[in-house]
């Protein structure tokens, strides 16, 4: 590594990103280190090609195996309305145990943002005192207010466009553009839930409604989960990341594999270990060291990290690395409305109801969720899958089925609030390992009693929904009771005043490694209710990169 790097980021998505570009922009010299490949969206997201349908995310880095999963919680009978089924395949989950369906995530430049679809929300300030309040999760360090500068430095960056007032979600200045039109399919979900009495509203995206910064607006082609050719989505890659290498102050290394992290004297990080793409072992050391690699990895790294003065892994004097993993908690249901749609049109999640997301706002749960369509986000947007999974069968009933329900599929999902428990934590597989030979991260997953009645609650709204849209039959319904298939995860690393109950102070700073910080969704102390969480772990990370530009300025690492 060059002499005078300030310092390494290491993990290139939401935090990664953000971090280091606000540390390049006020002149720091960066080191991102990313073990995935960079994407080039003209190149990779092939969206026009006959076969789009097929490919899904074209990961370059295979994620299946990635992790390993322990053996998950038997299914109680009480709660077999909830089970995952479809009408053309039957039951989705035949055991008698919960299925590990997969962890997602991009191994690449721009992390898993390269396949979200562009939600960007501001957490509930209801969400931050959920110990203080319900006795459950633990309090943030910080406020809303205290956030809230950072929240309107993202969306200036990214470009989010959405409605003026966003609740509980009190802004200083209004979002960077307007909102999106809501899809023919969308507005008939809005009058099924005004006639249930809820708000159906634009949600905030980034995605452009109007051409900023060299990025074009959105064509509406429903494919944002598969990658974003035209870079209307404001994945870290194209916003952040680019930014940061303009700055001539970030240099960006893919391919490059992080393996440990040394311990050093006076609680210092001494070094990175990484290997190159030529599986060569690397070091490099800064002042500064910020990890990024998400609530799964991020743990992973640190327990692996051992050494003198860290015998149970770096950071992990309180215990808590690895501990209070908060998994997704969601429901899904896709039914058939008799009169065409065309829901394979529009953005796959461009409104939302919000109605539900505070902490006390589900009758007799803690906890709240969130309600916004899910046909393209469930796949049901292109005609294989409806074949497959809608339509069923063969020959010339098929072909009638097809022509008659094809664009007719109305979904609509919900997201809610996950609480930690001791069931639910992250630590090293003893026997499983990677390719060089680290150990593999081991994910264990458990859903609490109030997490299934919550479940309970989305699904029955969700059911109601699409009733009072119109649908008169359902055709797919899965969730998180019988499978995990975690998209947002959080706390493996939670932020505290206390450094007996947490790992990071407010700023993302260990308690006792003074020179190493983390940017990502692992701080979190609770999970929120249904929020996307990219736009958090931004805000968190730019605040954080601001406080270590004044640390480094008054030589104080």
């Amino acid at each position: 590594m060059k002499a005078g790097q300030d310092v390494i980021v290491v993990g290139s998505g939401a935090g990664g990103g953000a971090c280091a570009w606000s540390l390049a922009r006020r002149g720091l010299k960066v080191l991102l280190l990313e073990a995935g490949p960079p994407y080039d969206p003209a190149r990779d997201y092939l969206l026009s090609d006959a076969t789009w349908e097929q490919r899904e995310f074209p990961e370059k880095a295979p994620t299946a195996g990635r992790q390993t999963f322990a053996p998950l919680q038997k299914l109680d009978d009480r709660w077999s309305h909830l089970r995952s089924w479809s009408r053309v395949r039957g039951p989705m989950v035949t055991g008698e145990r919960r299925a590990a369906w997969r962890y997602s995530q991009v191994v690449g430049v721009g992390g898993s943002t390269l396949h979200f679809s562009g939600e960007a929300h501001r957490l509930n300030p209801a969400s931050m005192k959920m110990a203080t309040r319900f006795g459950v999760a633990a309090d943030w360090p910080l406020t809303y207010a205290e956030l809230e500068p950072y929240y309107c430095e993202a969306e200036r960056l990214i470009g989010v466009a959405g409605p003026a007032s966003t609740a509980a979600r009190w802004r200083s200045e209004p979002c960077l553009q307007p909102p999106h039109p809501l899809s023919y399919a969308s507005r008939r979900l809005r009058a099924g839930a005004r006639r249930l009495g809820l708000a159906w509203e634009p949600n905030a995206l980034a995605i452009l409604s109007s051409p900023l910064d060299g990025r074009p607006n959105c064509n509406y082609c429903a494919g944002c989960t598969r990658g974003c050719p035209r870079t209307d989505k404001g994945s870290v890659d194209v916003t952040f990341v680019r930014k940061a290498l303009a700055t001539g102050n970030c240099t960006l290394k893919s391919g490059c594999a992080v393996t440990r992290l040394e311990p050093g004297a006076r609680d210092r990080v001494k070094r990175v270990v990484y290997l190159d793409g030529s599986n060569l072992e690397r070091e490099a050391s800064a002042p500064a060291v910020v990890v990024a690699c998400g609530a799964v990895e991020t743990p992973r790294l640190l327990l692996v990290s051992s050494g003198a003065g860290a015998p149970d892994g770096l950071a992990n004097e309180s215990g808590q690395v690895g501990r209070n993993f908060m998994e997704t908690n969601y429901w899904t249901s896709s039914g058939l409305h008799p009169e065409p749609l065309g829901s394979y049109r529009g953005l796959p999640a461009d409104s939302i109801c919000w109605d539900f997301n505070a902490p006390d706002a589900i009758p007799g749960v803690v906890g709240g969720c969130r309600f916004s369509p899910t046909t393209a986000e469930a796949n049901l947007a292109g005609p294989i899958n409806h074949a497959r999974r809608v339509v069923g069968g063969w020959g010339k009933e098929h072909q009638r089925r097809m022509r008659e329900t094809f664009g007719n599929v109305l979904s609509v999902g919900g997201i809610g609030e996950h609480l930690p428990n001791s069931r639910c934590f992250i630590d090293l597989d003893p026997e499983k390992r990677d390719r060089h030979g680290v150990p593999k991260a081991r994910i264990h997953g458990h859903m609490g009693e109030e997490d299934i009645r919550r479940l309970e609650f989305m699904a029955k709204t969700c059911r109601d929904i699409l009733a009072a849209s119109g649908v008169e039959e359902l055709v797919e319904e899965y969730g998180s009771l019988d499978a995990l298939n975690a998209t947002h995860v959080f706390g493996t690393c939670r932020m505290g005043d206390d450094p007996a109950t947490s790992v990071v102070d407010s700023f993302g700073r260990s308690h006792r490694w003074k020179n190493l910080f983390i940017t990502d969704a692992s701080v979190f102390p609770s999970s929120g209710g249904g929020e996307s969480p990219s736009l958090t772990i931004e805000a968190l990370s730019l605040r954080t990169a601001e406080h270590l530009v004044q640390l480094l300025s008054r030589n104080d690492l």
